[in-house]
């Protein structure tokens, strides 16, 4: 496993983290014997990135990550969590001191530690980002030690950039694969400038570049792959990126004739991701043990050539753009 220096911070993390939605719930039934297997798998492998939330399982995501730690035992990887989903309703006047204060004290208690690595601000309202009070928030918590760090989390690559601008911000996650190419512009240019650490998520696009999808798969009702396609819950950009599911999977014929016979397609995707030197870390979520292996080994993966970047450009500049380019 291969590491990256994580923006600012002076830490070095696997580029490859572990995205711990998967183990809370929202991606059909998980069982915790499975979880803690996928979970002990990707630090066997190396990881020494885990990504979760309060929110992820009502804080199932969180404990179980405390429990494997502690299991394990040894040096504890970084651990970034999220907050301010748990805000009824989710405005931004919700992002205040109390709601904020007590969403970090739980987490504290769920990851079973006094201080907290990093806390991202989970995907706000956009006018989170003109609060700069809410900023200010965060950074009395990493006073009163309560925080060692905090981001942002985003949809939009315009709130990626005004988040930016509060120098207290060290990290921000988005959504960027094969199918999400607009980060690759603007956003990755300036966080570089800024020494920011970029975390990405949703990689494989909910899936759909694992390459084993088709018109006829279908999912749990709990799994948000059925209940949120069209942003019913949340988002829509966070189901298969926002992709028209038909659109997509005529996509993924494509990529698949570029993939080399001795990798899966998943690792193929993740290893385009890597090929940015803006990304400190890519978080896929894993549900079992041959899930985070495969994500895992896509570290060691050779470079992709140059035809294939520029093929994966047009393919999603042909196909794939028109229908998400301009949303996020």
């Amino acid at each position: 496993m291969k590491d990256r220096q994580f923006g600012r911070t002076g830490r070095v993390v696997s580029e490859i983290g572990f995205g711990a939605w998967a183990i809370g719930g929202a991606w059909g039934d998980v069982s915790e014997d499975e979880a803690r297997g996928a979970l002990h798998a990707a630090l066997d492998a190396g990881t020494t990135f885990i990504d979760t939330a309060d929110v992820y399982g009502d804080g199932r995501s969180e404990r179980i990550i405390a429990d494997v730690l502690k299991e394990r035992g040894g040096e504890r990887p970084y651990v970034a969590t999220k907050a301010g989903r748990r805000a009824a309703p989710h405005v931004a006047d919700e992002y205040n001191r109390k709601n904020l204060t007590a969403f970090i004290d739980r987490s504290l208690q769920n990851l079973a530690t006094d201080c907290l690595d990093l806390v991202q601000l989970h995907c706000p309202p956009t006018e989170v980002y003109y609060r700069p009070e809410v900023f200010g928030i965060l950074d009395d918590l990493v006073a009163a030690g309560k925080i060692r760090n905090y981001g942002v989390s985003v949809e939009k690559v315009e709130e990626a950039l005004k988040a930016m601008e509060y120098p207290g911000v060290v990290s921000v996650q988005i959504i960027y694969n094969i199918f999400r190419q607009r980060p690759a512009g603007l956003f990755f240019r300036e966080a570089k400038a800024r020494n920011v650490a970029v975390i990405v998520r949703v990689p494989l696009a909910s899936g759909l570049l694992t390459g084993k999808m088709n018109a006829a798969t279908t999912f749990a009702a709990d799994d948000h792959r059925a209940f949120n396609r069209n942003g019913e819950a949340f988002d829509k950009g966070e189901t298969f990126s926002g992709v028209p599911y038909d659109v997509a999977l005529e996509a993924v014929e494509e990529v698949r004739k570029l993939v080399p016979g001795n990798v899966t397609m998943a690792q193929f995707a993740l290893r385009w991701i890597l090929m940015e030197e803006a990304v400190s870390v890519v978080i896929p979520g894993a549900k079992n043990v041959a899930q985070a292996k495969g994500n895992s080994a896509a570290s060691d993966m050779a470079a992709l050539p140059a035809e294939t970047m520029d093929a994966l450009r047009a393919l999603y500049r042909e196909r794939i753009a028109p229908h998400v380019h301009q949303l996020w």
